[in-house]
C-alpha cells in the first residue's frame, strides 16, 4: 500500500494476477493511494496479518481508507477503480482466488456504501496499474499490450 498528496508522484502496482489492486482518489484535496492485496481474510494466518496487513482484503482495506482520509480526503468523493482478480494459475477455477479476492471487496464495500467507479476484473491476464497524483488519472497496462488511461 501506498498513499500520497504529493502532486508530483505517481503510485503503481504491477503484475495483478489474481491479486486485486485498489486505487483510490479525492479529487478536491488532490489525494489518493493504491492497495494490492493478495487474499480475502486475514484469519487465515493471523500473523502474518499481523506483520503484513496489506496483504488481505479485510485488513488492507480499511487502511488504504484511513490514510488517504488522514490528507482530509472523504469517501463521497473518492474516484475508486480496480483491477485484477484474474484466474491466471487457476484457470479451471479450483481455488477462485481472484473471484474470492473481489467478492471480499464488494462485500465490504457494499456494507460500507462505498461505489466503484471503474473496474477491470477477472479474465486470465495481469494487470499493472498507475496512478498520478497531480491529476487522479489512472492508467490500465494488461499483459500484451500498451499502457491506456482508464
Amino acid at each position: 500500500m501506498k498513499v500520497s498528496n504529493i502532486p508530483g508522484d505517481d503510485l503503481v502496482t504491477y503484475s495483478l494476477g489474481s491479486c486485486i489492486g485498489l486505487v483510490i482518489y479525492d479529487p478536491v484535496v488532490k489525494a489518493g493511494g493504491i492497495l494490492h492485496y493478495m487474499l480475502p481474510d486475514s484469519t487465515i494466518d493471523r500473523e502474518k496479518a499481523q506483520n503484513n496487513p496489506f496483504m488481505f482484503a479485510d485488513t488492507g482495506i480499511p487502511r488504504l481508507f484511513k490514510s488517504v482520509y488522514s490528507f482530509g480526503a472523504k469517501k463521497q468523493r473518492m474516484n475508486i477503480y480496480i483491477a485484477g482478480g484474474a484466474g491466471i494459475l487457476d484457470q479451471k477455477g479450483f481455488f477462485n482466488i481472484g473471484k474470492r479476492n473481489y467478492m471480499a471487496l464488494k462485500k465490504m464495500f457494499f456494507k460500507n456504501n462505498v461505489l466503484i467507479r471503474k473496474q477491470n476484473i477477472g479474465g486470465n491476464v495481469n494487470r499493472t496499474i498507475r496512478i498520478y497524483i497531480s491529476t487522479g488519472d489512472i492508467f490500465l497496462k494488461t499483459s500484451g499490450s500498451r499502457e491506456k488511461k482508464v
